[in-house]
């Protein structure tokens, strides 16, 4: 399994936390790791995923936004420190000047474009599917 698909698969965990206590959605911030959930997206295996790992269907939608990244804490008491991973692009170049602040004050600060949504399907009703990267 890759990098980027264990950490898919705690971001799915994290994301199902969330929905059951009603907060909000994570925000994908991880080109890489969001291309690694295009992938699983329209596979046979990806609604067991979610199932498994959030404990319901997850969508992928369209969810433009920038600031802080409000799931990072939770990720670190199950996970500990984000890898690298999170902050890399889908062609793996790392951004080191991100990674080192992350390190130095223990937040994320980050824009996305697509967020999960619970439910079934790839794409809200009525929110286009994010483009693939």
């Amino acid at each position: 399994m890759s990098t980027a698909t264990t950490e898919l698969r705690r971001f799915l965990t994290i994301t199902g936390q969330r929905f059951k206590t009603g907060q909000s959605a994570p925000e994908m911030f991880s080109p890489a790791v969001d291309a690694a959930w295009h992938d699983l997206l329209d596979t046979p295996g990806y609604e067991a995923l979610c199932l498994e790992t959030a404990g319901q269907p997850i969508r992928h939608v369209a969810n433009n936004g920038h600031g802080p990244i409000a799931w990072v804490a939770a990720y670190e008491e199950a996970y500990g420190p984000l890898p690298e991973i999170w902050f890399t692009d889908a062609d793996g170049t790392v951004d080191q000047d991100a990674v080192a602040r992350y390190r130095q004050t223990g937040t994320v600060v980050a824009e996305w474009d697509c967020s999960p949504a619970p439910g079934d399907g790839d794409a809200a009703p009525g929110r286009p599917e994010t483009a693939r990267r």
